[in-house]
């Protein structure tokens, strides 16, 4: 927008991997791809170029005599540190160099403590961020510029699709990467899934989720976009308030993740509460092996496991008792979950994956208190009673009952052989015992509290 309205735009994306401090995950890759493919059709003349941001920008800025260089801002710490490092040299030689929010509600310095420092718990968090106004978004932009695409690469000459084999064959039915997919997911989520979402946003076996975060990840919608439409259609139908409100929330927790990625840059490599670093992880190939293919023993757990691999995401709730089961009950490191999600899932953003990691597992900021550990039968019985969730993702289990579809190893063996379920062989048992498990992870937690105290 601001570009356009100077002059000639040469619109220029740089694969600059990895701007985050790491390379991209497999399921990343996927969806850069076919969003590239859109906003090259969105956006003609689109140059694509690889490699050093600033060697590739000065390479091309002396080929098309640019005089300005625009871009929205990134927050991890690595992609900061680039960006700044070009804005000084490229503002050295001469050029108007500008960046711009494109991606957040409020920038993460923008929201502060009354002592002037970083927020650390999410709810006076968010409760200062509802006190600002969110800017409206910005028209489209009417984009001029000559064609000059053959300056850059050719897309599929970056392989970032999957080959031999084709795992992610399924996704084009599920997912439309690209502006025009967000846009029409946004519109989908309010007409169809908005209603009810305070209460139903847990149910995985509901449809009252956004789906909207890999196109936030990715730039083809922004925050302010969600805000602006959920406020009109609030407005139309004030019985949707409180749905919008708890929904708002959501994109706050993101927001949230961003501000203290920015405040606490170590936050990926090392426990934001260093008091963890005294807990007794487990080390087990096995296990982790087990629980990324979804093959625990626990229903729940393992449906989410199987509809991470075959989808690329996994619905919230079911997120977090995976991830729990992971550093509870296995007690294997969260950075190994993490990096796990950070390969298979389409919206892997470096400060959602590694707040929400670290909050489950009790090292992060405002986190779940070690000591919760959840019982993945309980909570599949709370949040997916008809068993329709676990019947999905794990058809082996589909002639269960509903009493004993999220527990199938307390299941009659009448009720097993009629199901046509023989556990360790069509199904596995349980890689632990829930009870035993708590009580090994609450002796873990000993070891972080002496360490607290001595600190």
């Amino acid at each position: 927008y601001h570009a356009a309205r100077r002059g000639t735009v040469v619109p220029v994306y740089i694969l600059d991997d990895p701007a985050e401090g790491r390379p991209l995950g497999s399921a990343s890759r996927w969806w850069l791809h076919h969003s590239l493919e859109a906003l090259r059709n969105d956006l003609p003349g689109l140059i694509l170029l690889k490699g050093d941001a600033l060697s590739q920008l000065t390479g091309l800025i002396a080929k098309t005599g640019a005089d300005a260089l625009y871009w929205n801002r990134c927050y991890e710490p690595a992609a900061i540190e680039r960006d700044r490092t070009i804005k000084a040299a490229l503002a050295a030689q001469g050029l108007d160099v500008r960046s711009f929010n494109g991606a957040l509600m409020h920038e993460p310095w923008e929201i502060s403590t009354g002592a002037g420092g970083p927020f650390k718990v999410y709810t006076p968090f968010w409760r200062a961020a509802l006190k600002r106004d969110v800017e409206p978004p910005l028209p489209r932009a009417c984009i001029k510029g000559p064609s000059l695409e053959m300056l850059g690469d050719d897309l599929c000459d970056w392989n970032l699709l999957p080959r031999a084999p084709d795992w992610a064959a399924g996704w084009r039915e599920i997912w439309q990467p690209g502006e025009a997919g967000a846009v029409a997911r946004l519109g989908d989520f309010i007409e169809n899934g908005l209603d009810g979402y305070a209460s139903l946003r847990d149910r995985p076996d509901r449809n009252n989720v956004s789906r909207l975060s890999a196109h936030l990840h990715f730039g083809e919608i922004s925050p302010r976009q969600i805000w602006s439409a959920l406020g009109f259609q609030a407005d139309r139908e004030p019985r949707l308030e409180h749905d919008r409100a708890k929904f708002l929330s959501e994109i706050g927790w993101r927001e949230f993740s961003h501000h203290l990625l920015y405040h606490f840059p170590e936050m990926p490599t090392a426990n934001w509460r260093p008091a963890f670093d005294a807990y007794p992880w487990r080390d087990s190939a096995h296990d982790l092996a087990a629980w990324q293919r979804g093959l625990t023993g626990y229903p729940f757990v393992d449906a989410g496991m199987r509809e991470l691999w075959h989808t690329g995401v996994m619905h919230n709730r079911v997120r977090m008792i995976a991830a729990s089961f992971l550093v509870k009950h296995l007690r294997i490191h969260w950075r190994a979950g993490e990096a796990w999600f950070w390969d298979t899932l389409v919206d892997a953003d470096l400060a959602n994956n590694v707040a929400g990691w670290q909050w489950v597992a009790g090292s992060g900021a405002d986190a779940s208190p070690y000591f919760r550990i959840f019982n993945p039968v309980t909570q599949g019985r709370r949040f997916d009673p008809d068993g329709a969730y676990v019947r999905r993702w794990c058809p082996e289990l589909a002639g269960l009952g509903n009493d004993v579809i999220h527990a199938p190893f307390d299941a009659p063996a009448e009720s097993l052989r009629k199901a046509g379920v023989e556990l360790g062989a069509t199904y596995p048992g349980p890689l632990v015992d829930h009870a035993s498990a708590r009580k090994d992870a609450l002796k873990g937690y000993e070891s972080v509290k002496n360490a607290a105290q001595t600190a």
